[in-house]
């Protein structure tokens, strides 16, 4: 693909949301060991984050392990945990320098002692940064997600006759991000995988054929160039 220079204003979205897949095919095709693939798609992460602050995105959330993540082999988690806590600060140096805000989506429970005091002290620390919030999901899953906002709703006493999408979205871990106008999918693979059931409602889909280690600026303003180019009708019929 020839070089892609940067998009117009308009056509950039304000939210991109990415499942970062194919680390360990990647680490794979090399003849590496899946945490390879692992450590490559942490670094590319940064690379990333300085696209969407040049761009001008505003909110980018990715999926970094998810709550069915557990149930992968145990030397592969325990592996991943020792590269997140490894490597998170210096990449909160990196947020730093960026300007971005780090958020947190999911559940803390399970993470190391360790990597749970670094990631509340990143959060704290980056608080008053705007250039870009980012959203790390970890822990994390929409249908867990949903069944947290119902319980939410339930605890406080709210009729049902009160509750609608609008009150649901309050209650959901995103409750002060705008939803994601665009999702990005690498490797290939064209499922959802439990991220954002949500708030990905209405939102556009791209599923490049680039495992993410491999997903550079070039691959993201391919794909905010395609979102430009679609029409997004919310289940209406746009006006010829």
């Amino acid at each position: 693909m020839a070089k892609t220079d940067q998009p117009a204003d308009d056509s950039i979205p304000q939210h991109i949301a990415i499942i970062m897949d194919g680390n360990g095919r990647w680490a794979r095709a090399r003849g590496l060991p899946r945490l390879a693939g692992h450590r490559a798609g942490t670094e590319n992460l940064r690379r990333i984050i300085k696209a969407c602050v040049e761009v001008g995105v505003k909110y980018l959330t990715v999926y970094a392990f998810s709550t069915e993540n557990w149930g992968r082999p145990e030397d592969e988690v325990e592996g991943l945990m020792g590269i997140f806590d490894e490597v998170f600060e210096r990449e909160l140096a990196e947020l730093l320098r960026e300007g971005a805000q780090l958020r947190h989506i999911g559940r803390l429970e399970g993470m190391r002692p360790s990597l749970r005091k670094k990631v509340e002290k990143g959060i704290e620390q980056t608080k008053d940064n705007d250039r870009l919030i980012l959203n790390v999901a970890f822990n994390y899953g929409g249908r867990d997600e949903i069944v947290d906002a119902i319980k939410a709703i339930m605890a406080e006493g709210v009729p049902p006759e009160q509750v609608d999408a609008e009150l649901v979205s309050k209650y959901m871990y995103t409750k002060d991000v705008p939803d994601p106008d665009l999702v990005i999918r690498t490797s290939g693979e064209q499922r959802i995988s439990n991220f954002l059931l949500w708030q990905a409602a209405y939102a556009e889909w791209i599923f490049p054929d680039v495992y993410w280690p491999d997903f550079g600026r070039e691959q993201l303003l391919a794909a905010i160039e395609e979102y430009g180019r679609r029409e997004r009708r919310y289940g209406k019929v746009l006006e010829e």
